[in-house]
């Protein structure tokens, strides 16, 4: 997929206040090793290497034009790589990851693998977009299916990939329970933006859910595709006004001393 930092950026703020949540389940230990998997332009990289000047920070993500975006510069304890999440290496203290995980399938596996990259006593937190039964998302996997062949199958939700990896928060309390975390939170809460009409949602969804759909296109059908899910999206919200109400999960949890793997 191809990321594009400054459509990403158009909605900072609301895009910031599920982060600043997670931040605030983070407790203040003696962190050696943190990793921000999937950390993006590295801002939240950034004040976790601020906030735990101790520890060696590391932000990862896959997209070169995301860490071009990234500096270290004033943090001797920051530094970032590029790397698949799935292909993480290492061991650490903090593993953080702020909706980056919505994209990699089977979360059941997917924390147990985390988990073995996690030293006893060290903390897994994570935030993840729930918004995949929305109507925006709905009408975005009907738009994919019109255009079939131009994307090849693929649909972000769609019979082409299955249903969306993301868990109910009791489902995600309970995979940890297996993996013998401790001090276990997972809640799901609503950040509600409000959008300028359909437009607003087009304009939201540009630096994510549309992405890995344009990504696949030429010029002109990425043209055409952003026409008919525009078309949907007046249709569905005719208004001037969208209240777009946001759902995320946030997870935290630590690992006991003696927990096991997957």
């Amino acid at each position: 997929m191809t990321w594009n930092p400054d459509e990403y950026h158009r909605h900072r703020e609301a895009r910031s206040a599920p982060v600043r949540d997670l931040l605030a389940l983070l407790p203040d230990l003696p962190y050696r090793d943190v990793v921000d998997l999937g950390c993006g332009t590295g801002e939240h990289t950034r004040r976790l290497a601020e906030r735990f000047p101790d520890a060696r920070v590391l932000g990862l993500d896959s997209s070169a034009q995301m860490l071009a975006a990234a500096s270290v510069e004033g943090l001797p304890n920051l530094r970032f790589e590029r790397g698949d999440i799935l292909d993480l290496t290492g061991e650490y203290d903090l593993m953080f990851s702020n909706a980056a995980l919505q994209w990699l399938p089977d979360h059941r596996a997917l924390l147990g693998r985390l988990w073995t990259h996690l030293r006893p006593g060290g903390v897994l937190a994570v935030q993840v977009p729930a918004n995949h039964d929305h109507d925006s998302h709905r009408l975005l996997t009907e738009t994919a299916r019109d255009f079939q062949a131009e994307l090849g199958g693929f649909t972000r939700f769609g019979t082409a990939q299955g249903a969306s990896p993301v868990l109910t928060p009791a489902a995600y309390a309970e995979r940890l329970d297996e993996l013998e975390g401790t001090d276990i939170t997972a809640l799901s809460k609503v950040y509600p933006v409000v959008l300028p009409g359909a437009e607003g949602i087009l304009d939201w969804t540009r630096g994510t859910a549309l992405v890995p759909y344009l990504s696949r296109l030429g010029p002109e059908d990425a043209e055409r595709f952003t026409a008919a899910y525009l078309a949907r999206l007046r249709e569905r919200w005719p208004g001037a006004r969208v209240y777009y109400a946001f759902t995320r999960l946030l997870l935290a949890a630590r690992k006991g001393a003696t927990a096991g793997g997957p």
